[in-house]
């Protein structure tokens, strides 16, 4: 796990035991197991309470498998948050997420929706049920975090049930959950002792001899408060005269806490007073860990003086919580720590962060060190240690801490580090906060105006341009994501391989942007190879996916379906959002070799993963390429429909890098319903694909004006590795040239084309174009022995022939006997049913409402004069319309 070394992370999954002597609670342990059948089980009371006892008290003896995390400050962070909780379930089952963690080890953004349906399928697949123990979760206040707890609880399986230790109400949907019988809540009021419960904490669990009568008073003064009737029993186990240290307690709770440390404090030793205060600013601590805090230039601890005296306090029952069970880490219960760190002086307490932090570095404990230099305002430090070892650690799931810090310094601190304006701009741009990030870097560049120029100055200029060509990736801005990333590739240091690998990503983009195919390759060849080799997941994920798109353009079809293969393997199961682009490339191809159904599951696909993204164009282009299955199917309105959705869309996000395929594929729709005027417009405002242009000439017969839009876009096409493109020209202009009387420059034309084709076996490229191609296929074929790739493409078209020659609806012809003929959208439902799928599968799969399909059903049934969906059936088979 990135960030966290095992034994540390095993320290918060640590399920704590009960304690031999400690008071069982028979009531609340029931009510706790009375709320099994509920969701969430939520223990929220101040500190002090018992909430962590009751809890390990409950679970040690349930009959359920439990996974418990001990959440720190440190954990604030979604993608840190997601990983710590996958970690603990899988010490229950090991295939929890494990298709997840390497993708929010790689994520650089936030944890997506998706990546959550995709921790909610695997917990469906548990078979024993599962108590997660979620302790000190007021200690989380990233509201993603809270955002992503409450997606799961409305989602959870039923063998999953939640528990949360906390001092504060969560902002969850408490009231929701109350109403619906999903919960199970404890409070304070269920947790103080009563006179008996602290009797028998103070006689039996304290070993001390006191009279009901000063154990009543004991009660009400700390008012059933368990840490301070634990703190009492303390202070008396060396007093005299118990009664009359009972006798001058404070009358208010809140003040017995104070001034019971103080007595307790002053009873132990010169050297446990020192140990205690100097630890206290650790939040978990092992014996080696204490003795480098303990340690300063002039005086240094024996060896084994930390182990041993924490030793001491765990047997002394001195506020101490071990975090293992071979009680080698532990930490102070909180609210004693926190009074501990009051006592200390604010330089002192600097001092010791920086000792741990420096323990913590040695030992490779990167986000710990990072946080001990926070807390001791070492700014210089804590720059250094979030930069990292290669890697940021804003890289490595600590975009929160990281940003939280750098948010609460002020400009001269960062002026005085620039690096450090690069750095928040960076996280800004992960967590999608896209407005803020121009300005830090204008902050950093402006302090770098005024510094000698050097490596480290070179770096961060080269970062700089890293981001702008990053920012320009979401806009589609090829010019200004080449010229930012050639600049950055420049400047960076040759060793700051995880800034250089995604400029080199970017960099590929740009040029994919421009058509410019082989430089795109190698730059794309190059981050592959950078990823792969320092572990960068997502980098890898984006360069073959661009590696794909390339290799689709040049014709090799069969490659590119390997490289998305591939992409969606490392996307997990369900796939990351980003996986959506594979889905589609997958459609592209298998429509391209006429697998129509596997096409249209892609392309589904496709639109479902692309709406988990935020901010992008992926819905669109998914949705244009469904619009044109439907068209392939004969359904002109639905996809005029789902074209009329994406235009909107289109134009309320400003996605105009998609508006000339929406245009020609509404184009298209308009041919194929005859409406020539309409095409001819739709056309005239797409003026950048020449393709669509030449169509609508074509279909009016207009050949001169066809050929005269086609012949320069085939010649300078013919000076790239496009070689779809390249395809799709010389079809139309072999076809131009036929209806314009060139039939020997069509036939050479045609044969270019085939041959370019052949080994990618296109087959759509070719049936598209029947009613325009086949004239001219057959003439050819007539003249010359056709190959085997040639007579499949030409039986594919004739089977198309008819339905091309009369421009009727395919079902027109087939049903001529029907009174009333079915529509698109009804055959299409008709064959579902056909299929065996059910109202809600036909309604998922044609995304209508089930409202609509039962609709389509009765109108189905009463054109073909039936009552039930068998006889509908075998009375569409009868017509030949299935």
């Amino acid at each position: 796990m990135v960030g966290l070394e095992k034994d540390i992370l095993l320290t918060k999954l640590y399920i704590p035991k009960p304690r031999p002597k400690a008071v069982r609670r028979p009531r609340l342990v029931e009510k706790l197991s009375e709320g099994m059948h509920r969701k969430l089980t939520l223990i929220s009371a101040p500190a002090g309470y018992g909430k962590t006892a009751l809890v390990s008290e409950w679970l040690a003896d349930a009959p359920v498998s439990v996974a418990w995390l001990s959440l720190d400050g440190g954990d604030d962070d979604l993608g840190r948050f997601l990983r710590c909780v996958i970690a603990a379930m899988q010490t229950i089952e090991p295939s929890i997420g494990k298709g997840l963690l390497p993708m929010l080890k790689a994520a650089e953004s936030s944890p997506s929706e998706a990546m959550l349906l995709s921790l909610l399928h695997d917990l469906h697949s548990l078979s024993p049920a599962m108590v997660l123990v979620l302790d000190d979760y007021h200690l989380l206040r990233s509201p993603s975090i809270h955002e992503a707890v409450a997606f799961l609880l409305e989602r959870m399986p039923p063998q999953l049930h939640l528990v949360i230790t906390t001092r504060a109400q969560p902002p969850l949907p408490l009231a929701r959950m109350r109403a619906k019988d999903q919960l199970t809540e404890v409070h304070a009021g269920d947790l103080r002792f009563a006179q008996r419960e602290a009797g028998e904490f103070l006689c039996q669990g304290m070993g001390l001899v006191l009279s009901e009568t000063s154990v009543g008073i004991l009660a009400e003064r700390t008012e059933g408060w368990i840490a301070g009737l634990q703190l009492v029993a303390l202070a008396l186990r060396r007093e005299g005269e118990p009664d009359r240290l009972i006798q001058s307690f404070p009358p208010n709770h809140p003040y017995v806490w104070d001034y019971l440390v103080e007595e307790v404090l002053n009873q132990e030793t010169e050297s446990i007073q020192s140990f205690l205060l100097q630890t206290s600013v650790l939040e978990r601590m092992s014996g080696p860990l204490c003795d480098a805090v303990l340690s300063d230039g002039e005086h240094t601890v024996r060896a084994g003086f930390g182990e041993a005296t924490l030793a001491l306090l765990d047997r002394a029952n001195l506020f101490l919580v071990a975090l293992d069970s071979e009680r080698r880490w532990y930490r102070y219960h909180h609210l004693f720590a926190e009074l501990l760190r009051k006592r200390l002086d604010p330089t002192v307490a600097a001092s010791l962060h920086i000792r741990a932090s420096s323990w913590y570095e040695a030992n490779g404990f990167a986000l710990e060190a990072f946080h001990h230099a926070v807390c001791a305002h070492d700014t210089k430090r804590a720059a250094r240690l979030a930069e990292g070892a290669g890697l940021p650690l804003i890289f490595r799931g600590a975009v929160t801490p990281v940003l939280q810090w750098l948010e609460s310094l002020g400009e001269q601190e960062k002026n005085e580090l620039p690096g450090l304006w690069v750095m928040q701009a960076s996280a800004l741009l992960m967590t999608g906060k896209t407005t803020g990030v121009e300005p830090k870097l204008q902050a950093a560049e402006k302090v770098l105006q005024a510094v000698e120029q050097s490596d480290m100055t070179r770096d961060l200029l080269g970062h700089i341009a890293a981001i702008r060509a990053s920012l320009a990736v979401s806009k589609h801005d090829a010019e200004r994501i080449v010229a930012e990333s050639h600049r950055a590739l420049e400047l960076l240091h040759p060793e700051n391989v995880p800034v250089r690998t995604a400029t080199l990503w970017a960099r590929g983009y740009g040029c994919q942007l421009r058509g410019e195919w082989a430089e795109a390759s190698v730059a794309y060849t190059q981050a592959l190879a950078n990823s792969e080799r320092v572990g960068h997941v997502l980098i890898t994920m984006l360069a073959t996916l661009g590696l794909g798109m390339i290799q689709e353009m040049e014709s090799r079809l069969y490659l590119a379906e390997r490289s998305y293969l591939r992409v969606l393997k490392l996307a997990g199961d369900p796939p990351l959002p980003a996986a959506c682009k594979a889905h589609l490339g997958l459609a592209r191809l298998y429509y391209e070799w006429d697998e129509r159904e596997k096409a249209l599951e892609h392309t589904r696909q496709s639109v479902k993963w692309a709406k988990q993204l935020e901010q992008t164009d992926c819905v669109v282009e998914s949705e244009i390429f469904l619009a044109r299955l439907k068209l392939a199917q004969g359904d002109a309105s639905g996809a005029a429909r789902m074209l009329a959705e994406s235009d909107h869309t289109v134009q309320r996000q400003n996605f105009a890098v998609q508006l000339p395929q929406l245009l020609a594929v509404q184009t298209m729709v308009q041919l194929h319903k005859g409406n020539l005027a309409a095409a001819e417009r739709l056309a005239t405002a797409n003026g950048q694909l020449a393709s669509t242009r030449a169509r609508v000439y074509l279909a009016k017969g207009n050949s001169a004006q066809a050929v005269a839009i086609l012949k320069p876009w085939h010649q300078e096409l013919e000076q790239t590795r496009q070689e779809r493109e390249r395809i799709e020209a010389k079809l139309l202009l072999a076809v131009a040239l036929f209806g314009h009387g060139e039939k020997r420059q069509a036939v050479q034309l045609l044969r270019e084309a085939l041959a370019l084709a052949e080994p990618g076996g296109l087959v759509r490229t070719f049936v598209d174009e029947a009613a325009l191609l086949l004239p001219l296929l057959r003439e050819w074929t007539a003249a010359e022995a056709a190959s085997e790739y040639c007579g499949k493409l030409l039986a594919a078209m004739n089977q198309l022939a008819p339905a091309h020659g009369t421009g009727q609806p395919v079902q027109a012809q087939q049903a001529e006997s029907l009174i009333e003929p079915l529509s698109n959208r009804e055959l299409e439902v008709l064959r579902l049913i056909a299929q065996g799928f059910s109202n809600q599968q036909i309604s998922e799969r044609l995304f209508i409402a089930l409202p609509t399909v039962k609709g389509h059903n009765r109108v189905i049934f009463e054109k073909l004069q039936v009552k039930r969906r068998t006889e509908a059936v075998a009375r569409a088979r009868e017509f030949g319309l299935l």
